[in-house]
């Protein structure tokens, strides 16, 4: 049995400790934000928070997490209720075919959680391991730009 802390909400899981954690969220959890992109590390439409970093839920297995918590697109706000980044991702219409957005997302929140008003080069320094197949990058980047705005 392991404990895994999601979104805030401890659960306890009877899984494998070599489980990725994208299958754990996906399959045990229910939570359908991170997608399966690559299974490489090579997208980042899994990305998730653990701890305070980014990572990419494909290659982290269940057992790497230890008692860090674990953030998901669906612990940052809902369709009726978005956070201000998920927000800004909707001004901005930074989501085309929307795979990659969540793993966006969370990659850039990663971001915000760090350095609230980030600079254009700190903005794409970081986001550079996440993957758009879409193309949408300079409307993801304005929306990080907006939500790192001061309120």
């Amino acid at each position: 049995m392991m404990t895994l802390i999601v979104n805030g909400v401890p659960h306890q899981l009877d899984i494998d400790p070599s489980t990725p954690l994208l299958y754990a969220l996906r399959n045990q959890l229910g939570l359908h934000g991170a997608k399966f992109g690559c299974g490489l590390g090579q997208c980042g439409a899994c990305t998730v928070i653990v701890g305070d970093k980014p990572v990419f839920s494909c290659l982290m297995p269940v057992a790497a997490i230890g008692t860090r918590s674990v953030r998901t697109i669906e612990g940052l706000g809902s369709t009726d209720k978005p956070g201000k980044l998920q927000q800004a991702f909707i001004d901005k219409q930074a989501a085309q075919c929307g795979y990659c957005i969540a793993g966006m997302v969370m990659r850039a929140q990663a971001l915000l959680d760090r350095v609230p008003s980030p600079t254009d080069e700190q903005i794409s320094a970081h986001m550079e391991p996440n993957l758009c197949r879409c193309g949408t990058h300079m409307r993801i980047l304005a929306a990080i730009r907006q939500a790192g705005q001061p309120a």
